[in-house]
């Protein structure tokens, strides 16, 4: 069928997109009992309970029968029999030739009485139903136009018999069809053509005028001329209620408005008239007991003059019966109009109700000139705006509307639109046109012009016409159930296979043809898809029942089929064949709009817009049923899926920002799988992952999926890399798959493992696509490398097949991230370890690798995982290695610091040194201060044995110190603020001489030994070692002299002295820790233990062995300062005659003043002394012997024997 849609806004015409389609109901009907007539044209058509009744212009009356459709046939076409062949009985009026008889011209059906009413050249007949056998003897009723009546408020369920109006000449006779045919009421209406009834108001209309009757009363309201260029009848007032009930003429009534006046004159006129506008008004100021109108006794048809009257045989013919000509449309003339202007066109009356209380009325000019559409209430009041017609029509028909419950519809829908069906011709370039103008008779006032849309039969070769024939249609009485297959076909779901039979499939693919990542991938592709149909389904892992896809094919159409049904009521046709006018399920609406855009060039934006503007037409409107819900979501897929393969195959992919986001939004939305997406995007198709169950989507959107992935520009196309998209293509895959991913955990996604495994392996191959252009950093805020860390730290579902992704792009930090999600420390250990030992990782990212390997050491529990890790890094890097082993922070178990060393002497020796030292100077740990002395000694001899410059520097550093002038700090001190930031050896001899310097026990003869051995290369390089070792030996002479005439440590060597040769530069730094130990209390060595305090007699001799060292110093001015200050601060500790014995005799007796005069102080302070103590010591005597005398005398003698 071709359908399309025209207004004055938009003459745009689109196939298929109106919102009715016709659909075969009997095609070729044997009009002519041997086919040999072809002019046989069919005049009517009535449907009731499977029986099709055809009236035809060779005046016969064909029943056919529908005989029940197979369940296995979809076609939807019925299927019929013919049931009779029936030729009604009519008579031919007077002068009417055998070639103009109109044939069977209405068939009314009276299902509530099971009988039928066959008007046949102007003859009515009765019939029973469903046979048609012949009904109440030979009644007949000649000279009728017209038959019809029923009351459409009551439908056909009327108990006490169905009441039909006869259209005679001069009335219209109302018949009561029961056991019986009885005339219960005449009605003074000449010349009527058609009627349509509601309860007691009908609106008729004879060959030139509109009117409303009120059949009880007998009140006329004449309305509007059928042509708008015929003048009113004499007489008649256009919207004047009148009396018919008397005369035929007719009296008029008065208005309420001037009833004031008639009572004056105490009568009323029965040719007066008052205006009103509303006729229930007038009837209900008229008396209810108004007299019974008497039968006429000019009409035919009665036998009894005993009311009530049954119809009988007609009389002959009327007299006066009234000559009828066609004019060119088919409407017949009553009368000739005597008129002064030429005689206007006859046009046909059109008359039909879309509600309980409206009529829809026809007015025109000509049947090549517009038409209008009138509605009144059954107060002849307006009710709406009117219609247009482009042309008068030849018969209307309407149907929907919110008060229609038989209208042609879908059984789902709620609220339906009404529509108005018109018959007429267009002319257009190849000729007439014969079809329907079909337009919304419901639109509300001050919306947009209504669309209009034009339906005529296609050119299909079962129903193709021999002769473009004029179109009739007719509302039916009875409802046909109908399947759009078309539905059928689009919503059932089927399997959808991204690499179809026939096409390049990536397991086949020459590995050689493309780059090494993607030859990579697919190798690892084909091994799996060996394993696939064995055991690669995680839906279920039982095996498949055999024919299990044929079993849900059906299944998925008989859902399909349940949402396709349909309510047919009208009925077109035209020549020899009859379709159903069938409502358009919106989704071939929409989708007939889709696959006109689908024709377009995807370079041009119209296109875009037609997509945007149909899925637009229904967005934010709620679904009302289950079919509209699945409308909805396959529209939005078939838009979503169009719009990406125009922008995919659109020059540079030139999509406005909005018009892609809109796209996304239509596929998210839209809820297809994210699968088919990728599978029409050559780069990404190869991560869709479909199992044994297949991928299950809209059979339409298949097949548009599929159509382009079966085209040759495709096939082109499949083995290209993902780096060869552009960049718009890959940014709108990042957010669209990012947004996809969002959705896990949802319930509404099916085949969620398989969707969110293909989603999660094509968002991570797109966004290692896009941090190739990354600057080599870490990620910061929202960039391609955030989004990058932030898919693989949250965890993929495709593990493996990112394992592989992340290594053809060579990303191995982003590797050791996938395995952090998994909490799989050996593989992200290991990575690291790659990346450190120099493996290529593209990203530049992982800075400070061995630091990093160190601080995740100690966030996992595995101790096997730490000690072979914690080896590496002590090889790699021994002072951060060490620190795996002394850590007490970590997780795993702590390590037994004898095992550690073991370990470290067999694995990674160079770091034996590092561990050592926190092991004494952290931990405290003296058991291994001689190993370590050991190593720093072999670090410090070999360097100075290999290197004259390092001797250089350290007899240098002697010469620097010892030009100080002072106060100067320590020679430690001294090395310490000048040690250069990586020399080894001097940061070993620092500690070394803390060591030596501590309270530590150690080996010092052994050390001693291994010093005096650098003397073959030069003498005393080891300065401040040899003078610590000369103090624990007590070679306190020879420490002396190195710190005098050696260092010209002045201040350390009056030190020394005063300390009684203690150690001289860690005696107080040497660090104490309360920390408990980390091995068992043997694993410490105790410190060695320090001697009392030097005695006064100690220090007296160590300061006189310094005087003498002062005393030979070659300096003049050091050798008389230093005495000096000597003798003045410590003078207490010589002796003064020893003193005057060394001094020299050229010496000033100045330069010793002080000392001498504290000398003699302490003499004379001493003798002094010396004599309160005897006098003391002799008063202490006389008390003893007082107290001895005391005690004698109390004893008294005692005798010994």
């Amino acid at each position: 069928m071709a359908l399309h849609a025209h207004s004055n806004a938009s003459p745009q015409t689109v196939p298929g997109a109106g919102p009715y389609v016709l659909r075969t109901l009997f095609a070729d009907v044997p009009l002519s009992e041997d086919g040999s007539k072809d002019e046989i044209k069919i005049n009517c058509v009535e449907y009731l309970d499977n029986n099709l009744y055809i009236g035809t212009s060779d005046s016969e009356l064909l029943h056919f029968f529908q005989i029940p459709p197979d369940p296995a046939d979809h076609s939807g076409i019925p299927t019929f029999i013919l049931a009779s062949r029936l030729r009604p009985a009519f008579s031919d009026p007077p002068g009417v030739s055998t070639s103009s008889r109109p044939g069977v011209q209405e068939i009314l059906l009276l299902p509530s009485v099971g009988k039928a009413c066959v008007l046949c050249n102007s003859t009515v007949t009765f019939y029973s139903l469903p046979e048609l056998s012949p009904v109440f003897g030979t009644l007949q009723v000649k000279n009728c136009s017209w038959i019809g009546g029923v009351d459409l408020n009551q439908g056909t369920q009327d108990a006490d018999g169905a009441t039909i109006f006869l259209s005679l000449s001069r009335k219209i006779q109302v018949v009561r069809i029961g056991e019986d045919a009885r005339v219960v009421k005449k009605i003074d209406f000449a010349g009527s053509r058609l009627s349509v009834r509601r309860d007691t108001i009908a609106c008729v209309a004879d060959s030139r005028s509109y009117a409303l009757l009120e059949i009880n009363h007998q009140l006329k309201i004449p309305l509007m001329s059928i042509s708008s260029l015929d003048e009113a009848q004499p007489g008649t007032i256009v919207g004047q209620a009148q009396d018919i009930s008397g005369s035929s003429g007719g009296g008029l009534l008065r208005s309420n408005s001037s009833s004031q006046a008639h009572t004056q004159t105490g009568r009323l006129d029965p040719q007066a008239h008052r205006r009103g506008t509303s006729l229930g008004n007038f009837i209900a100021s008229v008396n209810r007991t108004q007299e019974q109108p008497a039968v006429d006794p000019e009409e035919p048809g009665s036998r009894s003059t005993t009311p009530p009257e049954s119809v009988a045989s007609p009389s002959p013919p009327e007299e006066a019966t009234i000559a009828r000509s066609r004019t060119p449309d088919g409407a017949t003339e009553g009368r000739q109009a005597i008129v002064q202007a030429p005689t206007p066109t006859l046009l046909k009356p059109h008359i039909v109700s879309p509600t309980p209380d409206e009529f829809l009325l026809v007015t025109g000019t000509s049947p090549s000139e517009p038409g209008i559409g009138m509605f009144v209430n059954t107060e002849a009041e307006p009710t709406r705006p009117t219609i247009e017609f482009d042309h008068y029509p030849r018969q209307i028909a309407v149907d929907g509307g919110p008060s229609d419950l038989s209208s042609s519809k879908l059984p789902l829908g709620l609220e339906e639109e009404g529509f108005v069906l018109a018959s007429m011709s267009k002319e257009q370039a190849d000729g007439t046109h014969y079809g329907l103008e079909i337009q919304r008779w419901d639109a509300n006032v001050g919306e947009d012009e209504p669309m209009k849309y034009w339906l005529e039969p296609g050119q299909e070769i079962d129903i193709k016409l021999k002769v473009p024939q004029p179109l009739g249609v007719r509302s039916l009485l009875g409802p046909a159930d109908a399947c759009f297959q078309e539905i059928v076909d689009r919503l059932c779901k089927r399997r959808f296979r991204p690499f179809p039979s026939g096409h390049i499939e990536y397991s086949s693919v020459s590995l050689k043809s493309v780059d090494s990542r993607t030859a990579l991938t697919m190798e690892r592709m084909s091994k799996e898809k060996e394993l696939f149909d064995r055991d690669n389904d995680s839906q279920d892992d039982e095996p498949l029942p055999e024919g299990w896809q044929a079993t849900r094919n059906t299944e998925e159409e008989e859902f399909a089929r349940r949402l396709a049904g349909a309510t047919a009521r009208l009925a077109v046709w035209a020549g020899p064949h009859i379709w159903w006018a069938i409502r358009n399920p919106l989704i071939l609406q929409l989708d007939a709009k889709l696959q006109a855009a689908s024709m377009m060039s995807n370079e041009t934006p119209l296109k875009r817009g037609e997509l945007f503007k149909t899925i637009n037409s229904f967005r934010g409107r709620d679904a009302r049923s289950e079919l509209e819900f699945l409308t909805f979501s396959y529209i939005q897929q078939q838009v979503g899926i169009l719009l990406l393969i125009s922008f995919l195959e659109s020059a540079e992919n030139s999509f406005p920002e909005a018009e892609l986001q809109a796209m996304e939004e239509a596929l998210v939305e839209s809820q297809l799988d994210p699968r088919v997406v990728l599978s029409i995007i050559p780069s990404v198709r190869n991560e869709v992952i479909e199992t044994r169950r297949g991928i299950w989507i809209f059979a339409g959107v298949k097949a548009t999926a599929e159509k382009f992935i079966s085209s040759p520009d495709f096939d082109n196309r499949v083995q290209t890399t993902l780096s060869s998209l552009s960049q718009p293509v890959l940014q709108f895959l990042r957010r669209f798959l990012s947004t996809w991913r969002r959705k896990k955990g949802f319930g509404s996604v099916s085949d969620e493992n398989e969707v969110f495994r293909t989603v999660d392996a094509a968002l991570l191959a797109v966004l290692l696509t896009l941090d190739q252009q990354s600057p080599p950093a870490s990620a910061k805020g929202r960039s391609v490398r955030a989004d990058l860390y932030d898919l693989v730290d949250n965890g993929v579902d495709c593990f493996d097949r990112a394992e592989t992704l992340i290594e053809s792009y060579h990303r191995l930090f982003v590797l050791s991230r996938l395995y952090q999600s998994r909490k799989m420390a050996q593989e992200v250990l290991e990575t690291w370890r790659r990346i450190i030992e120099g493996e290529r990782n593209d990203g530049g990212e992982f800075q400070d690798g061995e630091l990093r390997v160190r601080e995740y050491l100690t966030k996992i529990s595995n101790q096997a995982l730490v000690q072979e890790y914690g080896l590496w890094l002590a090889n790699r890097n021994p002072k951060l290695g060490v620190q795996v082993f002394a850590d007490d922070k970590g997780r795993a178990p702590k390590f037994e610091p004898t095992y550690v060393v073991e370990l470290l002497r067999t694995d990674a020796p160079g770091a034996v040194k590092y561990y050592l030292e926190f092991l004494v100077f952290g931990k405290g740990h003296t058991i291994y201060v001689n190993e370590l002395i050991g190593y720093y000694l072999d670090v410090v001899i070999t360097r100075l044995q290999a290197s004259s410059e390092a001797r250089d520097v350290v007899l240098s550093t002697y010469d620097a110190y010892r030009a100080l002038q002072p106060p100067k700090p320590t020679y430690r001190q001294f090395l310490t603020d000048n040690a250069p930031a990586n020399d080894e050896a001097w940061h070993s001899r620092l500690r070394l001489l803390q060591l030596l310097g501590g309270k530590y026990n150690y080996d010092s003869s052994v050390i001693r030994d291994r010093i005096t051995s650098l003397n073959s290369i030069a003498d005393d390089l080891l300065v401040p070692e040899t003078i610590i070792l000369d103090g624990r030996e007590r070679n306190h002479e020879n420490a002396l002299r190195l710190l005098v005439h050696r260092l010209g440590d002045y201040d350390t060597a009056v030190a020394y002295c005063f300390r009684g040769g203690a150690s001289i530069y860690s005696i107080y730094q040497a660090d104490t820790h309360d920390v408990p130990p980390m091995s068992p209390e043997g694993s410490r060595a105790p410190k060695r233990r320090e001697s009392a305090p030097p005695t006064q007699n100690e220090q007296a001799r160590l300061f006189r062995a310094l005087l003498g060292e002062f005393l030979k110093l070659q300096d003049i001015s050091d050798r008389v300062e230093q005495t000096s200050l000597l003798l003045e601060k410590f003078g207490s500790w010589f002796d003064v005659s020893d003193i005057l014995s060394v001094i020299p005799d050229s010496w000033s007796v100045d330069l010793v003043a002080g000392f001498l005069i504290k000398a003699l102080r302490q003499i004379v302070a001493e003798k002094n002394e010396t004599t309160v103590a005897r006098s003391l010591s002799s008063a202490q005597n006389l008390k003893v012997q007082h107290e001895l005398i005391v005690k004698i005398e109390e004893k008294g003698p005692s005798i010994e024997s």
